[in-house]
């Protein structure tokens, strides 16, 4: 009898394990997304021109749109496992690197490598991907220690990326402002040749990681970009994001879609 139903239980977890691997339709209606996309530019757009109204106005740039998924229960893995940034490629990217400023985290040792990396980003010409920073781990760690230099350098540029080798290293190094502001570096492989190439690819997709409890937040888009970009990007990182969700649609409770400082609007159920 025991082997029986030990059996049957083998069955049953193999037989979820070949479900999941299943492609599973999306839930979300994306007309349902089309109209919340637009009643969140609608909403920008008039609170951009109140504030261009107002001479004290400081333009903060683009703001983002993110797809926010809470989970029925919490992702079970390493803290490691979890915390690493699964990449989703969406048809519209949300970097121009014709016109972004990005800051390339490297890897060295006391100066080593630091040196070597700037010279190879000056040997691209003026194919820089963007890349207008290279910065050493050394000299992140002794020369940003201070909140207050760690806030700057997240203000400074678009967007960051690191060499995947130093990745780990980084969130006790930049501080919680960076992860709060939803701005941790990109990883990206240095020992390819063609960095520009790299940069490219790893800049034409979204990110999320499973570290946040039971939210998980994707971001699909930004002021800058048309409301159809958005929808579009919107609805291939709900499905890509479901694909790395534990148990998938049966995991998930609710997806909602915002602004920086919208409130969030319904997309599933």
């Amino acid at each position: 009898m025991a082997t029986t139903t030990t059996t049957t239980t083998k069955k049953t977890k193999k037989k979820e394990e070949e479900d999941e691997e299943q492609p599973q339709p999306s839930r979300v209606d994306k007309a349902q997304i089309q109209k919340a996309i637009a009643a969140l530019r609608l909403h920008l757009d008039k609170v951009k021109q109140e504030k261009e109204k107002d001479p004290l106005f400081e333009d903060e740039g683009d703001d983002a749109y993110s797809v926010l998924i809470s989970l029925r229960t919490q992702p079970v893995g390493s803290a490691k496992s979890n915390a690493k940034m699964k990449a989703i490629r969406i048809p519209h990217s949300m970097v121009n690197l014709e016109t972004a400023e990005l800051c390339l985290i490297v890897k060295d040792n006391d100066g080593k490598g630091h040196k070597e990396a700037k010279l190879k980003v000056e040997s691209m010409g003026e194919d820089k991907a963007g890349i207008a920073k290279v910065l050493g781990v050394s000299k992140l760690r002794n020369n940003y220690k201070p909140h207050e230099a760690k806030r700057k350098l997240c203000d400074s540029y678009d967007l960051f990326l690191a060499d995947e080798r130093v990745i780990p290293v980084l969130p006790k190094l930049l501080g919680k402002t960076f992860f709060k502001k939803k701005r941790q570096p990109i990883p990206v492989d240095l020992t390819k040749k063609d960095w520009a190439k790299e940069i490219r690819s790893k800049t034409s997709a979204t990110y999320l990681s499973l570290s946040s409890g039971t939210c998980v937040r994707v971001k699909t888009g930004t002021s800058a970009m048309s409301v159809e970009d958005v929808v579009e990007n919107t609805v291939v990182a709900i499905e890509g994001a479901v694909k790395h969700i534990p148990r998938r649609w049966g995991n998930i409770q609710s997806i909602f879609v915002k602004c920086n400082e919208t409130v969030a609007l319904p997309l599933y159920p």
